[in-house]
């Protein structure tokens, strides 16, 4: 269920980035259908995962959370995990807040993506070319042995698929420890590569980049949840071993300009 803000309290947002909208996996634990995520998550344009019986809602301590499954051999947004763009309307500057936790039996083999943000009419993944005038993504990795990266589509990116700013180097996700998860993207002045992304885990840094280009003028901005998981990665090799799971709590995007 989404709490949408009152007008005077988005004014407010701007002025003390209070939360533009908090997110929370209400109702009774069960199978998360789609019929449950269109009503959950308003205006999405695509979903992948939920149809495939990807998506299960389970208690713990009183919060429900949005347990995962990746299939064994699975890799890619179309045959394992799941995903879809939230649009929350076009801002300069945003901040997605969320809560993830790995089963203990949990395999990263190789990588896997978690959710990020994202703006510009087109979503911005799995080697689009990014020219300044379509998107951008920003999205937090898993990698191998529970290592951590912001995974970025920016327009000075050094090759075709994502750019990867590594988490230090003694970071690691532990397996049945949920972790709360903070992205920060700021949008650049048209022409200039003053744009900035900021990456927290549990309330500690991991990520700072202060010159990227997002756009080449400023015909979008931030503007949408881009919740996507699954390992991967191209190929089989990225595939866990067996069915394994993540938790996802606790959502909420602020506005910061």
């Amino acid at each position: 269920m989404i709490r949408v803000y009152t007008l005077w309290m988005l004014f407010a947002a701007v002025l003390r980035a209070e939360p533009l909208f908090t997110f929370d996996f209400s109702g009774a634990a069960g199978p998360y259908t789609v019929a449950r995520w269109e009503k959950d998550w308003p205006g999405c344009e695509y979903e992948d995962g939920l149809a495939e019986g990807h998506g299960e809602i389970v208690s713990r301590e009183g919060v429900n959370w949005l347990r995962v499954l990746y299939p064994q051999g699975s890799f890619g947004a179309d045959k394992g995990g799941a995903g879809w763009r939230f649009p929350f309307a076009r801002h300069e500057a945003a901040e997605l807040r969320y809560t993830v936790r790995f089963d203990e039996q949990f395999d990263f083999v190789k990588g896997g993506k978690l959710p990020g943000l994202c703006g510009g009419p087109k979503t911005i993944t799995g080697g689009d070319m990014v020219n300044g005038e379509e998107g951008f993504s920003a999205r937090v990795m898993w990698r191998k042995d529970g290592r951590g990266q912001a995974y970025v589509y920016h327009m000075h990116q050094p090759s075709k698929y994502g750019d990867e700013f590594d988490f230090p180097a003694d970071f690691r996700f532990e397996k049945g420890k949920p972790c709360v998860i903070r992205l920060r993207v700021e949008m650049n002045a048209a022409g200039k590569r003053n744009g900035t992304l900021r990456v927290w885990a549990d309330d500690r840094l991991v990520v700072e980049k202060t010159d990227l280009q997002w756009r080449r003028g400023t015909t979008y901005g931030v503007d949408s949840v881009l919740f996507n998981t699954f390992h991967g990665g191209g190929d089989a090799t990225w595939g866990p071993p067996r069915d394994v799971h993540a938790e996802f709590s606790g959502f909420q995007v602020r506005v910061l300009e």
